[in-house]
């Protein structure tokens, strides 16, 4: 597993989201983390765990709705269950053995722009 082209799909994925004007670039942020911590619901391996971790992103992508800080969190608690899945559970592409750990490196990316307020990329002075 390479680390260059999870960062690239977090920053194309960052770069896209930066021309959605607000307020729905924080709205499709939500929805994203929303959408991602229900992935591993049918078949991450990790049994009610997996109802536990959807609900707890889900959490933070409402929250998110308020405060961009909150889908940075669920974008990190996400990367923390990629590695999980990686280690003990089932890969979040059930035929790429790697991808729970190029998603956990791709997240981080994501969330860290999160984290900042989601700031509009490319522009000067922003």
């Amino acid at each position: 597993m390479g680390v260059v082209g999870p960062v690239l799909i977090g920053v194309v994925f960052v770069v896209g989201c930066s021309f959605i004007p607000e307020p729905g670039r924080q709205r499709f942020s939500a929805v994203m983390v929303a959408g991602a911590g229900a992935v591993y619901i049918s078949g991450g391996g990790m049994g009610w765990w997996e109802l536990a971790f959807t609900a707890a992103v889900t959490g933070c992508a409402y929250l998110g709705l308020g405060d961009y800080r909150w889908l940075g969190v669920g974008w990190l608690l996400h990367t923390c269950w990629d590695v999980v899945h990686h280690v003990k559970g089932a890969p979040i592409i059930p035929h790429v053995a790697d991808s729970s750990l190029g998603c956990a490196i791709c997240d981080p990316v994501i969330a860290l722009w999160l984290l900042r307020g989601a700031p509009t990329l490319g522009r000067k002075g922003e």
